[in-house]
């Protein structure tokens, strides 16, 4: 079996949750606009789309919407352009992996497809996937599962037969309810967190190719 691996990208691939965060400060400051406690961990993994009017309510405005948000991912790119940013422990080990193997990869997240091209840029490793599907690309946002069922037609696989790495408990939800099996990383949640995934790991460095396959055994 060969099964498709999905790949979250932030939390998975980069940890850049400071840079986001600092970003999101950034662009509060410039506004003038509050953050509420709480408000980066409960917005985790889910589109600038929702965030902005339910988890910081700032506006419900579209135009407003689309406008704060291309200016915290254009923050948030120049942060890193200037500080650089590493792949997470297993990342390179795992991708050289399933490409020997030879299992299709592809990007399935929310990010905006340009901060993946600058990363790309910065620490390689586009060679490995067949795909990048970002939320440019989606009408839903996770937990709907739209990403994943798009992520694995690219790269020819039905979603069952795929494998999700994620970090975010939206994440997870959108890799289960689109039928994949799903390894979380334990990146922002601790490991005893991350029930409602197939398995978890503390890093990618503990995934095999057994442990894969045997998630449908």
């Amino acid at each position: 079996m060969k099964p498709g691996a999905l790949f979250d990208w932030d939390g998975v691939i980069i940890d850049s949750s400071g840079q986001h965060k600092e970003s999101w400060e950034t662009l509060a400051d410039e506004l003038g606009l509050p953050l509420p406690d709480g408000h980066f961990v409960r917005g985790f993994g889910m589109k600038n789309q929702v965030i902005i009017p339910q988890i910081l309510q700032w506006t419900t405005d579209p135009a407003l919407i689309d406008r704060y948000s291309l200016r915290k991912e254009f923050l948030y790119r120049e942060i890193v352009r200037e500080r650089g940013i590493e792949p997470l422990p297993g990342v390179q080990q795992l991708l050289a992996m399933l490409n020997d193997h030879g299992a299709p990869c592809s990007v399935a997240s929310s990010t905006h497809r340009e901060n993946i091209e600058v990363i790309f840029d910065v620490i390689g490793l586009r060679r490995y996937f067949s795909a990048v599907v970002t939320s440019e690309d989606v009408s839903h946002g996770k937990p709907d599962p739209e990403v994943f069922l798009k992520s694995a037609e690219m790269i020819g696989c039905d979603a069952r037969d795929c494998v999700v790495f994620e970090d975010a408990h939206v994440g997870i939800a959108a890799g289960r309810a689109a039928g994949a099996k799903v390894i979380a990383v334990a990146t922002t949640h601790a490991i005893d967190d991350l029930g409602m995934a197939d398995t978890a790991v503390n890093s990618l460095l503990e995934v095999d190719w057994p442990m894969i396959t045997g998630l449908w055994d």
